[in-house]
């Protein structure tokens, strides 16, 4: 199974569409998971119209359209795995330990609101994954987006770009964790 997240789209304001290679992961995915900050609820609708089954929550920003549709929480079941879905995770200090006691019974956290993209795998607890954004930088060198593969009880992680025609791997010296396990 693959799950597209993304995440801090701020549409329209911080563009007018989703970048084309960006879509197209999209649509070739099983699910999309949308950690909040959509803006306004037109992308919510877009996304729904793409295909896939959409599992999303609203962030800090959204409009009361896009709050009175989604919760602020989500959970999802994939190929075995409790995956929790929330859009602020709080200070990057202690955020492990935090969503581990905040999501018990989640193998896996994905959240947004930093616009830093993520992959940490702590000792104990579930792994933390968030996306970055794909129309919103800010201070990160690429707008970027996830694939989530999950098979046999197991997930693994690919934060991409998405600044060109082409989707690619973000460099691990860029990934704010790496996907290893947190010491």
């Amino acid at each position: 199974m693959r799950i597209a997240v993304i995440s801090d789209t701020h549409m329209p304001r911080a563009a007018a569409a989703l970048p084309p290679v960006c879509l197209d992961l999209l649509r070739d995915c099983d699910a999309i998971v949308h950690a909040g900050d959509h803006s306004e609820i037109g992308l919510l609708e877009m996304l729904r119209a793409l295909g896939p089954p959409v599992v999303a929550v609203h962030g800090n920003v959204d409009s009361d359209d896009v709050r009175r549709a989604l919760p602020s929480e989500a959970r999802l079941d994939a190929g075995g795995l409790r995956i929790a879905v929330t859009h602020d995770a709080g200070p990057e200090r202690g955020r492990a330990a935090r969503m581990a006691r905040r999501f018990p019974e989640a193998d896996g956290v994905i959240f947004g609101h930093s616009h830093i993209p993520l992959h940490e795998v702590p000792p104990s607890g579930p792994w933390l994954l968030n996306p970055g954004s794909p129309t919103d930088r800010r201070r990160q060198p690429h707008h970027t987006m996830a694939i989530l593969r999950i098979g046999d009880g197991a997930a693994s992680a690919e934060l991409v770009i998405v600044d060109g025609a082409e989707a690619r791997q973000l460099p691990d010296a860029l990934v704010r964790g790496r996907g290893d396990r947190a010491e």
